[in-house]
């Protein structure tokens, strides 16, 4: 009985940030299903009425998909407006090590540090109408005009056009011309991509919804256990 109670809250917790374990598919296999929503939150805690998704619940998750013998895929499910740099990208760098085979699926929107989430599986997925918002880093608050600030900001910007451009068909230089575009975004430099444009760009690798998005997870899974043979 206390093991049932365990296991119950367990999986209360995981529903309420986000997470869930589905296995009813025709092959058996058991996908572990991540959300990732609303703002990116990092060491700064967000306001009570934010939607966030909370660096502290995701890693020590991944770690556990990583170290479970029991998951067979990750499926990752996107619609954020970005948040904080370090945390988004620490998550990023966690999904792309992981063994287990992972795609992502970009639904509403993936801006900012959304764009190296959503290019950190092993295929990546946009439906039609999802966004991509692709700009330089921004700092909020108080800045200091000093040439340390500036070096960090500028290393921190090299980190996400790498690891974006590592993980996607994209390269530096066109990362670079989308990112700093000064015509496409109001008051702001950057770029809009929508659906397909995103996939023309190299970002993301295939327009499709979560039916294509699926095939190809296990597709990638049956490529695992058939190499394991």
């Amino acid at each position: 009985m206390e093991n049932e109670k365990t296991v119950d809250s367990e999986a209360e917790s995981q529903s309420e940030k986000g997470q869930f374990v589905i296995s009813n598919n025709v092959y058996g296999y058991h996908i572990h299903l991540l959300n990732i929503i609303g703002e990116i939150e990092g060491h700064q805690l967000l306001g009570p009425t934010s939607k966030t998704t909370k660096y502290e619940h995701v890693l020590p998750e991944l770690a556990m998909i990583e170290d479970n013998s029991g998951i067979d895929g990750l499926m990752v499910l996107l619609n954020t407006i970005g948040g904080d740099v370090e945390a988004g990208l620490a998550i990023a760098e966690m999904i792309a090590s992981l063994s287990v085979p992972t795609v992502t699926l970009l639904l509403g929107g993936g801006h900012s540090i959304g764009v190296p989430l959503s290019v950190s599986g092993d295929r990546s997925f946009i439906v039609p109408t999802a966004t991509m918002v692709v700009h330089p880093i921004r700092m909020n608050g108080t800045v200091l005009g000093v040439k340390h600030n500036y070096d960090y900001i500028d290393k921190m910007q090299d980190r996400i056009i790498s690891f974006t451009c590592k993980h996607s068909n994209i390269n530096e230089k066109e990362m670079k011309k989308i990112m700093f575009k000064t015509t496409e975004l109001a008051k702001d430099v950057g770029s809009v991509l929508v659906g397909e444009e995103a996939v023309k760009a190299g970002l993301i690798d295939e327009v499709g919804g979560i039916h294509d998005a699926f095939c190809c997870l296990y597709g990638l899974i049956n490529q695992k256990k058939n190499s394991n043979i």
